[in-house]
């Protein structure tokens, strides 16, 4: 197939990208221009034409490249690679074309479809009288081509043989062998060429199967084998499973919703229902005080928290930051602030005064409920005299100056609180959340009373708790984590929760705690997990354990096989943000793809777009985004609270932007990419970090890696690929010679376009309070070097 890949009247940008690229794999390779030549058959002149964006690609040269780089054409071609292993589907009239040239017109039918074994096109060539005249422009590329004729009639040369093929005629023939198509009979001619590479294959050089890990999880969940009579949450939710068992519908009862309320309508359900069962299973950090709270105290300790905080001045609609740690009183004052009417503000103990100014005022908080540990109180302090709104204190596990005693004063007061007529409910703002802040400062996410709802199925079908067992979320209840796991969807589901009062993270003395406690269902991030990995999980009996979930950032490969292999569960990935519930994962019953985030939650109506607003193709990467035309879903938040430009940002044309990046797969699977902010462009390639850091992640010595885009140090690329690496205490220290270790790892595992050509070693990499790596510092910091 003979073509120049004439990107007419955009040798502008189109071409100039592809350059960079073909300079970018020169590069890589350590080769020179006249050995790059040598490589793909050309004099040096008509390589650096190309190189320099000065001459149209002709598709042999490109196909050579490829091969010689051991790259896909389409990373070549539009600097992304493809994603699809099962199969693509290209649609009439479709296909991604790589050359305009006078009417001629070729689309490429498998760009998405990855470790492809052959490159299909379709081809349509103008009729030319002119081209029919000798000297004929013939072509040679290694392999063998297959060409077969669906309108007009075509002329191929073959060395000194001539065929004539007409509609259904087709020929296969060594493309080594210089070859022309040219369209005759006075009109244009179409066929489908399909290129061939056996030499290829039979080296197992350029093509390599695609091994697809894929696992299948039980479907029935822990909640209906517990059997439960008359479940609370059937008064408000309805749920179909397909024909494998898996959820696959979702509906509320609106006329129940709008009126509930959590704190009374389940918690103190529960406790009317079955008043000695376990809501919690609470431990101090002395890791030997414990105590098992039943429904019937979480009801009777929040309606004496509500009377008390009511007789400080706390009303229906203040706002109220709770900084409580893990400590069992956050449960008794959330409740109440719920039954009260007021919203409630989780918060970490790690705030400092500068952080406590900004959300006081941000918010219009009225008071706070703070732990006596550390400073955090003080700090606090310092920042409310500097806001006006700020003037109710009260202190849990000790006293100082200025403050409330919680623990002596709330046990005066009645258990006894009366559900109020106007009580907060259905779509009342019930909780706000501070979001993370990994790009400036952070925004406050408002959630209605519909919130606790939506997290019905990150319990039931993705935590899979178990109603007679123990469910472990780790999570500080000063992020929005602690609520998806120690909270609303597990007690709608009548599962009882552990929560451990520890300071620091110390996987040895949590490990103990999953048989001393019989702990059946477990969720954490990531970073978790790989500091378990890292102990011996042999010393530590964990048969206890029965189900476990992973979600507050992607997760690497690596550490779901470690895991497995140490405990034989497979850990269950999920996905959502501080505006949502659970919107992506693996629930219970799916089959399961290591490195997936899993399909979407039927409770919400998810779609990956372009820039253009459009469905992506299976394959292509665009942003992770929530249809909400027909109104939003229980679990998806009200607003920015105060902000409504970056509401209106995020929220517009019918969809909530998430502003993370991800692909979907043939079957329906989505698989993280990164924030878009995070997306590196180099060297005209798109590149994803999390693909990068999951290799680099793969090597024992390695504890934690971000990888970022950073000016290149030699001033040939404008931005290259970064990796800054937390190393395994003892595994390992920092030399020029582990850095190319590093490096030459990632250039065989991936494409060499995306191999760390900076690599530095830190101690530690920086995080928002909440624990998540801030690539916006790390690329900050590098443009100041530079």
């Amino acid at each position: 197939m003979a073509e120049n890949l004439n990107l007419n009247g955009q040798m502008d940008e189109k071409i100039r990208e592809v350059a960079d690229r073909v300079k970018g794999i020169r590069l890589d390779m350590n080769l020179t221009p006249e050995e790059m030549a040598e490589k793909v058959g050309i004099s040096v002149e008509e390589y650096l034409k190309y190189e320099e964006g000065q001459e149209d690609f002709n598709f042999t040269f490109v196909y050579k490249l490829a091969n010689v780089a051991g790259v896909e054409i389409s990373e070549l071609m539009e600097g992304s690679a493809p994603a699809l292993t099962t199969y693509a589907v290209t649609r009439k009239g479709e296909g991604r074309p790589i050359a305009r040239r006078e009417g001629y017109k070729y689309l490429r039918l498998g760009s998405r479809f990855k470790s492809k074994l052959a490159e299909p096109f379709r081809v349509i060539i103008p009729y030319s009288e002119e081209a029919l005249n000798p000297p004929y422009e013939l072509v040679t590329h290694v392999g063998q081509e297959m060409n077969i004729v669906v309108r007009g009639t075509l002329k191929v040369m073959i060395g000194d043989a001539v065929e004539i093929l007409n509609p259904g005629d087709s020929i296969f023939f060594d493309s080594s062998t210089p070859h022309g198509e040219f369209a005759i009979g006075g009109e244009d001619c179409e066929f489908y060429a399909i290129i061939l590479n056996p030499e290829a294959w039979s080296k197992g050089e350029t093509y390599k199967s695609t091994f697809k890990t894929e696992y299948r999880a039980d479907n029935v969940t822990n909640v209906d084998l517990a059997g439960l009579k008359d479940p609370v949450y059937e008064k408000y939710v309805k749920t179909e499973l397909n024909d494998q068992g898996i959820l696959s519908k979702i509906e509320f009862v609106e006329d129940e919703v709008k009126k509930f309320n959590f704190a009374f309508d389940c918690v103190d359900a529960i406790a009317d229902k079955d008043p000695d069962k376990t809501a919690m299973m609470w431990v101090n950090k002395d890791c030997v005080t414990d105590h098992r709270f039943t429904f019937e105290e979480m009801k009777k300790y929040s309606n004496k928290t509500a009377n008390y905080f009511m007789s400080l001045g706390i009303k229906k609609g203040d706002k109220v930051m709770l900084v409580l740690k893990r400590h069992y009183q956050f449960w008794f004052s959330i409740l109440a602030l719920h039954k009260i009417g007021a919203i409630a503000i989780p918060a970490t103990n790690l705030l400092r005064e500068h952080d406590f100014d900004y959300r006081f005022k941000a918010a219009g908080c009225k008071g706070i409920i703070c732990t006596a540990d550390g400073e955090t109180a003080d700090e606090a302090y310092k920042a409310a005299q500097k806001c006006e709104t700020m003037d109710t204190f009260v202190m849990v596990n000790g006293c100082r100056e200025g403050w409330h005693d919680f623990n002596k004063e709330f046990e005066s007061f009645s258990d006894v609180f009366e559900r109020p007529e106007d009580a907060a409910c259905g779509d009342d703002p019930m909780v706000m959340f501070f979001s993370s802040g990994t790009t400036g400062y952070p925004k406050m996410v408002l959630h209605s009373y519909r919130y606790a709802l939506g997290h019905f199925t990150t319990a039931k079908y993705w935590h899979n708790v178990d109603p007679n067992g123990l469910h472990f979320t780790i999570s500080d209840t000063g992020w929005g984590k602690a609520l998806w796991g120690k909270l609303y969807g597990q007690w709608l589901c009548e599962a009882p929760t552990f929560t451990f009062d520890f300071d620091r993270f110390h996987a040895n003395e949590i490990l103990p705690m999953f048989a001393k406690y019989n702990i059946t269902t477990f969720c954490a991030p990531p970073t978790m997990f790989r500091f378990f990995v890292k102990e011996d999980l042999s010393k530590y009996d964990l048969s206890s354990l029965k189900y476990a979930t992973v979600a507050g950032e992607a997760l690497n490969p690596e550490v779901f096989n470690q895991f497995m292999k140490a405990t034989g569960i497979r850990l269950m990935e999920g996905f959502g943000q501080t505006e949502t519930t659970l919107a992506i994962a693996n629930l219970v019953g799916s089959s399961i793809r290591l490195g997936s985030m899993g399909k979407p939650n039927p409770l919400y109506d998810v779609h990956v777009l372009d820039e253009n607003g459009k469905d992506c193709k299976p394959g292509e990467t665009g942003e992770i985004c929530i249809k909400t035309d027909k109104g939003a879903p229980n679990g998806l938040f009200l607003c920015y609270y105060k902000d409504e430009e970056k509401t209106n940002e995020a929220w517009h044309d019918g969809f909530y932007h998430t502003g993370d990046t991800a692909w979907r797969d043939e079957d329906g699977y989505i698989w993280y990419v990164g924030r878009i902010d995070d997306v590196i462009k180099s060297s005209g390639y798109r590149i994803g970090p999390f693909e990068i850091e999951s290799v680099i992640m793969e090597l024992p010595y390695v504890l934690e890696c971000a990888v970022t885009g950073t000016p290149d140090p030699q001033g040939v690329r404008g931005i290259v690929v970064k990796a800054t690496i937390v190393l395994v205490p003892g595994k390992a220290e920092p030399s020029e010679e582990l850095k190319k270790e590093i490096q030459d790892y990632v250039k065989e595992k991936t494409a060499p376009y995306k191999y760390p050509r900076v690599v530095e070693f830190v101690t530690e990499l920086p995080k928002t309070v909440s624990g998540k790596i801030r690539r916006t510092e790390i690329r900050a910091n590098d443009n100041k070097k530079d």
